[in-house]
């Protein structure tokens, strides 16, 4: 849909719900139907009514559709409920969290595991003696006590809880308005990731909603539907995912801009993405526990990060990247495992992350290096390594994606010789014990929504028992 917005004034999230209800734009549309500010405010009144009076006061939100979740989202919250955010929407993987809230909220796109105490919200908006009230009362929020508890994989793939108070999303919010805000003044925003991590939240529903932008209700799966929505009145919020599934679909308009984050973008796919989007992409670095740290637009392989210019960067003594930020604690350093070079006091270099090294038989390996190395050879694309456990040993596996050399090569050598020659060619630069043993070639490396690596996928193309 090509939509046309009419610029409105940032607003925090302590009285978002303050905003009038005369304010002009939708909130969010879904195909030719739109959901405006007077409905939603109704909807939130109507389900933060609902559940303030009960018992359960940690209170799951996992929803497909945006805005039912930013319904839920903002009625959590104002009914004094501690809010939770499942990072998946799996039925299992949503069981496997349940230790960490009382109910669970989800719309009617979800299929919820029977175990679970769980309500859809559609059948709690849609209540008939819930009629629609324009002019309902919200009390300001004191961001600052209110938490927020999102998930992150670690390293092992297993998810880890990380509690953020909203007066650090907002501080954010604020952030992206003022370094975004003009290029995005009339944009409505599309999206092809997940609210339910920080990066889709906050680029996707939240600072959509601060800054009085729509956004569509559900994302975009393909990339046929990412080109077909190409307009200069919207803004695409996507990962190296999909950004790098676009191939040869071109858009007939460009967009008004694009985001990446969730893993590093190819420079060719920013590349392929300027050619077919008519748009270079502004990737977004950082994480769910430090929030934004910098972002860039790849015009050269070799382009820096700049940071957030209410972000402090520094190193330490290893090397690697510490921060002051607003989004973590303004007051208090936070150190990071990402291995960086500082070019000067606003700018950084990415070398991989330290926590990526791991000992074998006594020497640190990084696997992040031999990922770089493997990518320098003229038949592999892209690469995906993890150690791999067998019989008390640890060996090094690499999932790879094949250029159309590699393909060929492959097929003249066979598997046994293709890989020994890989692994000569290794031995320029990585000493023979970090050599991998085990390769895997796939069509693409296992992603899921947000360009973050299914580390249980990779681990099972192996057949290798983790003892």
């Amino acid at each position: 849909m090509d939509t046309a917005i009419t610029p409105a004034a940032l607003i925090s999230l302590s009285t978002l719900m303050q905003r009038p209800t005369h304010h002009l734009n939708p909130v969010a549309i879904n195909g030719l139907s739109q959901h405006s500010w007077t409905q939603f405010r109704a909807d939130v009144f109507c389900l933060s009514q609902q559940l303030a009076p009960i018992e359960q006061s940690r209170i799951a939100v996992c929803c497909k559709d945006s805005y039912v979740f930013a319904v839920a989202f903002m009625a959590v919250i104002h009914a004094n409920k501690q809010l939770i955010l499942p990072s998946n929407h799996q039925p299992a993987a949503l069981a496997e969290l349940s230790a960490h809230f009382d109910m669970l909220l989800h719309d009617a796109e979800m299929t919820v595991d029977a175990s679970l105490t769980a309500i859809n919200i559609s059948t709690l908006l849609n209540k008939p003696q819930q009629p629609v009230v324009a002019e309902v009362v919200f009390s300001a929020l004191t961001l600052t006590d209110i938490e927020l508890t999102l998930f992150t994989s670690g390293s092992s793939g297993t998810p880890k809880a990380i509690i953020k108070t909203l007066d650090l999303l907002d501080n954010e919010i604020a952030q992206l308005e003022t370094i975004w805000g003009q290029q995005l003044r009339h944009s409505h925003i599309c999206s092809t990731v997940s609210h339910q991590h920080i990066y889709g939240l906050l680029f996707r529903v939240l600072w959509p909603l601060c800054s009085g932008r729509s956004f569509d209700c559900f994302n975009l799966e393909y990339p046929e539907q990412v080109t077909a929505q190409a307009s200069t009145n919207n803004t695409l919020i996507s990962s190296p995912a999909l950004l790098k599934r676009l191939n040869n679909h071109v858009t007939t308009t460009p967009y008004k801009a694009v985001f990446s984050s969730g893993g590093p973008l190819p420079f060719l796919a920013a590349q392929q993405c300027l050619q077919l989007c008519k748009t270079l992409p502004f990737e977004v670095f950082g994480s769910t526990e430090t929030g934004g740290i910098g972002y860039r637009q790849q015009q050269q392989p070799t382009t820096p990060w700049s940071r957030f210019k209410v972000v402090k960067i520094a190193l330490n003594v290893e090397q690697c990247l510490k921060i002051c930020s607003p989004f973590v604690d303004a007051k208090h350093w936070y150190q990071t495992c990402d291995h960086c070079v500082l070019i000067d006091d606003d700018h950084f270099e990415l070398k991989g992350r330290t926590d990526r090294v791991i000992k074998i038989e006594e020497k640190r390996i990084s696997l992040t290096e031999i990922e770089q190395r493997l990518c320098q050879l003229e038949s592999i694309n892209e690469a995906a390594v993890l150690p791999l456990e067998y019989q008390q040993r640890i060996h090094i596996g690499a999932v790879i994606t094949l250029t159309a050399q590699g393909v060929e090569q492959l097929e003249l050598m066979g598997k046994g010789k293709f890989w020994l020659l890989l692994r000569q060619q290794l031995r320029q630069w990585i000493e023979p014990i970090a050599i991998p043993r085990h390769f895997r070639p796939v069509t693409e490396i296992p992603l899921n929504s947000q360009g973050k690596r299914l580390i249980r996928e990779l681990e099972n193309l192996f057949n290798i028992p983790n003892q």
